[in-house]
Order: C-alpha cells, then sequence, then structure tokens
C-alpha cells in the first residue's frame, strides 16, 4: 500500500525515510505480513511521475478515553434542553432510576459497533456505581461487553461515585468488586457535587485502596469555572504527600485554564513531577460550561492542553458523552472529535503534539500494549482517510476505510 502517514506514528528508527512535509507527513510504501506489519520503505522510486498527494492520508487507529457506555443514546428520552450541568445531572439521575439491562446491552452495542467501524481501537468507560440495581446491571453487562468484543476493541470499566463514596464501607465493597472485575477506581471532585471538605481525606482513602488492590485511578475533577483548579491542586497535593504507584488521571481538569497563565504552569510543572495524567474533554465542556442566559459565552473553561503538554503532563483528549444528558451530540467518531478540536483547542494534527492526544499519548495513558506506532512487526491496523493532506481532512468530512489485522472492516450499515 502507498499511504500519507504521520512521520511522528512512524517508529524514529525508520531512517531510510525520507523528511515530512509542511504537514509532518511522508509518503511510504507499506509492506503487510498477514496481520502485521513488515516493511515500511520510501514510496519515491515507485511514485516517480506520480504527485504524492494523490496518496491518502492514514493513521493508526486512534483510543477513546473517556466514555459513558452505560448511559449512552439516552438523551432522546432523558433531554438536557437548557444544556446546564444541573438540568443534565438531573436528568442523569432520572435515567439512572430506570435503567434497565436491557438498555445499557443496547446502548453499549450500538456504541461499540459505531466506534469499531468509525476506527477505535479502545474505549475507557466510566460507569455510574453510586450502588442500586442500576449500578449492578451497567457493570454486569459492560463486563460481558469487555469479554465479548476484547478481540476488537479493548474495553476498560471505572468506578465513577462521588468522591466521599471511598469513606463507606460501602466504597471498600465496590473497590473489592472492581479489582475482582479488572476495573479502575474513579470518582467525582468539584461539580457537580462540589468539593467539601473532606475531599483530601476521601482521596488518601481512593489511593490507599487503589494501592492496595493494584488498580489505577482516573477522577472528574474540575469539570466547572468556579474555584479554578482546586480539585487538580488537591490530587497534586495528596500525590506528592503520598507518591502512590498507581497511575493516576485527571478527567476534565476544566476550571484548571482560569488560573493566571503563571499560576496555570507551575501546577502543571508539580502534576508532572508526580506522575498525573490529564484527559482533556472539549467538547462537553464548551457545551456545559460558560453558559449566560441569553448571552452568548465569554469564558470557555477547558483543560489547557498545551500548557500541561509543555510541563511534561501526558495528556489525552476524549468524546466524553454521546447523546445522552451532559451532551445531546457525538457518534463515537475520533476524526469528527480531532476536526473540532483543531478549532476548539488549537491542535493542530500536522505537529507532534496536536496528534498524540488522539493516539499514542491516549494508548500510554490508558497502558495498552501497542503503542499506536508503525515499525515492523506491529499490528496491521490503520484508518485510511479519503483525503490527501491534513487541509483536506480539515475542510470536509473524509470517507474512511478501516483495517484491522491487514484485512478491510465493511463499512458501518447504515
Amino acid at each position: 500500500m502507498h499511504l500519507r502517514l504521520p512521520r511522528c506514528l512512524i517508529d524514529a528508527g525508520q531512517v531510510t525515510l525520507p523528511a515530512a512535509d509542511a504537514e509532518g507527513l511522508v509518503t511510504v510504501r507499506l509492506h503487510l505480513d498477514g496481520a502485521v506489519v513488515a516493511a515500511i520503505e520510501p514510496a519515491t522510486d515507485v511514485l516517480t511521475g506520480v504527485d504524492s498527494r494523490a496518496v491518502p492520508v492514514a493513521i493508526t487507529p486512534p483510543v477513546e478515553p473517556h466514555a459513558h457506555l452505560d448511559k449512552t443514546f439516552s438523551h432522546p428520552a432523558f433531554a438536557n434542553v437548557d444544556g446546564t450541568i444541573a438540568s443534565a445531572l438531573a436528568a442523569n439521575q432520572r435515567e439512572f432510576g430506570q435503567r434497565s439491562a436491557d438498555q445499557v446491552q443496547q446502548r453499549s452495542e450500538r456504541a461499540l459497533r459505531q466506534a469499531w467501524h468509525h476506527g477505535l481501537r479502545a474505549i475507557r468507560s466510566h460507569i455510574d456505581s453510586g450502588g442500586g440495581p442500576a449500578s449492578e446491571v451497567s457493570w454486569d453487562v459492560l463486563q460481558a461487553q469487555r469479554h465479548r468484543w476484547r478481540e476488537r476493541i479493548a474495553l476498560q470499566l471505572v468506578a465513577m461515585v462521588p468522591i466521599d463514596h471511598w469513606l463507606t464501607p460501602a466504597g471498600e465493597s465496590l473497590a473489592r468488586q472492581v479489582a475482582a472485575a479488572g476495573g479502575l477506581l474513579g470518582g467525582v471532585i468539584g461539580p457537580p457535587f462540589g468539593y467539601g471538605g473532606s475531599a483530601s481525606l476521601a482521596l488518601r482513602q481512593l489511593l490507599d485502596l487503589a494501592t492496595r488492590h493494584g488498580l489505577g485511578v482516573d477522577l472528574h475533577v474540575d469539570e466547572g469555572e468556579d474555584a479554578p483548579g482546586l480539585g487538580v491542586t488537591r490530587i497534586t497535593q495528596v500525590a506528592e504527600d503520598l507518591r502512590p504507584e498507581v497511575p493516576i488521571t485527571c478527567s476534565h481538569a476544566s476550571s484548571m485554564a482560569l488560573l493566571p497563565p503563571e499560576r496555570c504552569q507551575r501546577l502543571a510543572d508539580r502534576m508532572a513531577a508526580a506522575g498525573l495524567t490529564v484527559v482533556a474533554l472539549p467538547r462537553t465542556n464548551l457545551w456545559l460550561l460558560g453558559r449566560r442566559s441569553g448571552q452568548t459565552p465569554w469564558r470557555r473553561a477547558q483543560a489547557p492542553v498545551r500548557t500541561l503538554q509543555r510541563a511534561g503532563v501526558e495528556v489525552a483528549v476524549g468524546g466524553d458523552n454521546v447523546q445522552d444528558p451532559w451532551f445531546p451530540g457525538g457518534d463515537y467518531d475520533p476524526i469528527d472529535l480531532l476536526r473540532l478540536c483543531f478549532t476548539t483547542s488549537h491542535l493542530d494534527p500536522w505537529t507532534r503534539q496536536g496528534l498524540a492526544p488522539f493516539t499514542t499519548a491516549g494508548a500510554r495513558l490508558m497502558g495498552l500494549a501497542w503503542d499506536g506506532v508503525l515499525r515492523p512487526g506491529c499490528p496491521a491496523d490503520l484508518l485510511v482517510l479519503e483525503a490527501d493532506s491534513w487541509n483536506a481532512v480539515l475542510a470536509r468530512p473524509p470517507a474512511r476505510r478501516v483495517m484491522r489485522g491487514g484485512i478491510w472492516l465493511e463499512p458501518l450499515p447504515s
């Protein structure tokens, strides 16, 4: 195959390749051996007389580091028409009170099928886990889906609860259940539940549970505009004190961007030193936050991706909510998200730091076996776009073909 690939997604050891062009792309001839890549060669000799821009752009399959498969596609029945966090929480709680195993099965199957055909290779999903029948059926169904889809999409599951839940006997029991399921521990610090005086104590308990059970941690934090960076600061302080040997991810970290630039950079530097990672979720944040009745928003809180990257923090970008009370759109399409973030977050796909949050950084943050870099012996997995440049990708939504294990997937059924 002849492809135009981002040089940052090809192993640096492939020294025979030409220098990348202004869009960070290099034209190559890719040789496959069944389900793996056999060789990556310069395409100059075979493309003599052919404009390399006629060759399609391709990337390795992106990952989705933050989703909510338990409530996805529930917006039609539980709409949040005013777009506020308060309305989203109220609708979510109504949905949670009526949630059934059949609903979670149908929603998650639709989501996983769309993600597969759109080119995603891994999803981390947070699950409402505060107790009751809806929590139990959500975990049971998604655990079964994790097993059923394991050869196609790597599915990671996170227990999401108000942070104080980990101070209760129910929290101890939940940690044991999550450990048995091979999941991660999560929680919410800040909106919609607030910060509370016991947040630091609950964080310490959470990290103790995670350490005892050998589990990663992924927290919803600072998804708001008040008290900028307060939750991330508390997590950083606790991590500095305890130095836990478990990975800690701060999802959202939205209000951190509202700090003065110098304070934001200092906090980012501390986060990097403490080994924290971040999942930025600009689409949901830009819809929910900064609302002023009858007026256009003027403050748009989203994770300060570039500041965090400059400090050395690993940052991934996720789609978050899909057609649920927290965001009414989306359909598990990583290219749609990439195109959006070019505008909202100035993540330029022709740069390493602009593309990594959707691909390699996400793979590292999720601890996946393959880092998403093409090299001989890696999986023959590709997302090939009907576009000859990043400019064309950004100009209009491109058609795509998805290859897994050297085999082209059938298009998504309409």
